[in-house]
């Protein structure tokens, strides 16, 4: 029996472009970590309210990626982006890279995010439009 994957966050779609190609005709693996990177960013950019500042940017502090499928050119991907889990300083996202057209997935996996102050280099508590957005996503 599998188990139903929850509602996305954020779904950001993603044109593959040639130049991700690998020597092996298919999407390089290291080319997965940018297009997690710009869903995260698109996601961020949608939120209401400050979720950056001076003293509070988001760094990350771990990345889990599981490769599934390989991803041919030409494709279309929806990176998809789920709440796993929300700390006083971090959240981790659990993500999804899947086929736009018939959801097949090619990598699935989780980043762990740290909001801290870069002057000091210590963790600072998540901003509070980021907290409202994972604890009530519209």
């Amino acid at each position: 029996m599998t188990e139903a994957t929850p509602t996305p966050l954020f779904t950001a779609p993603i044109e593959v472009r040639w130049r991700d190609l690998d020597a092996f005709n298919h999407v390089n693996n290291a080319m997965y970590l940018t297009y997690l990177e710009q869903a995260r960013l698109d996601w961020l950019r949608h939120i209401p309210g400050n979720w950056m500042n001076d003293h509070a940017k988001p760094v990350m502090a771990a990345s889990e990626l599981n490769y599934r499928a390989p991803i041919h050119w030409p494709a279309r991907v929806e990176i998809q982006l789920f709440r796993e889990r929300v700390g006083n300083s971090s959240m981790t996202l659990g993500h999804r890279i899947v086929d736009g057209e018939d959801q097949r997935l090619y990598c699935d996996g989780r980043v762990t995010l740290v909001w801290i102050d870069p002057a000091k280099g210590t963790s600072v508590a998540l901003p509070d439009a980021l907290r409202k957005a994972v604890e009530n996503p519209a």
